[in-house]
């Protein structure tokens, strides 16, 4: 056998051992998914300590959305709309049922006024985070961007019986009212 012939027969000896030494146990997956940070009783640490009342990170919850959805922010902040949207966007393919996410797609669609794809994202997203204040005035705020004053009126009064102590819902309603005795034609 030649040189590179048996280094790949031990490489392929040494997978089969370590995939032979795989196994699961049927107790420890009960929720269909296989913790492998979790000891089991009776292994001690490396320290010779009992890992009895150390905490694993099997419960923290990590979202893959988490990361697209603060830099969306930081774009919307920053008015870099375009930007934002494609974040946001990312964040709803990695994170389909985020309800946040698809909020900041819509508003983010509202400002560079591709009002068609913002009332997709509104309807993803009503249906995640339901009749909240924080989507009525989004949505109201939709509305009063495409010169829509009657239906931005009436999405601002149902965030602001959600919410009548919100400033951001108080500021829409004083922009609205601004807006109708300042038309411009």
């Amino acid at each position: 056998m030649t040189g590179p012939m048996r280094l790949a027969a031990v490489a392929a000896a040494s997978l089969l051992m370590a995939l032979a030494g795989c196994q699961t146990n049927g107790a420890d997956t009960t929720d269909g998914v296989v913790r492998t940070n979790e000891p089991s009783k009776g292994d001690v640490t490396s320290f010779g300590d009992a890992f009895d009342g150390l905490k694993t990170v099997g419960n923290v919850e990590y979202y893959a959305s988490d990361q697209a959805v603060a830099e969306a922010k930081n774009q919307f902040r920053a008015e870099n709309y375009g930007n934002a949207g494609a974040l946001f966007f990312k964040a709803t393919q990695l994170a389909p049922n985020d309800g946040g996410a698809w909020m900041g797609l819509a508003a983010s669609c509202d400002r560079i006024h591709r009002f068609d794809l913002a009332d997709r994202a509104y309807a993803r997203a009503f249906k995640l985070v339901g009749a909240s204040p924080e989507y009525y005035n989004n949505v109201g705020y939709s509305y009063l961007l495409r010169g829509k004053l009657q239906d931005a009126r009436a999405n601002f009064l149902k965030a602001y019986e959600l919410a009548p102590n919100d400033p951001t819902v108080a500021n829409n309603l004083k922009l609205l009212s601004s807006s109708v005795q300042n038309i411009e034609r």
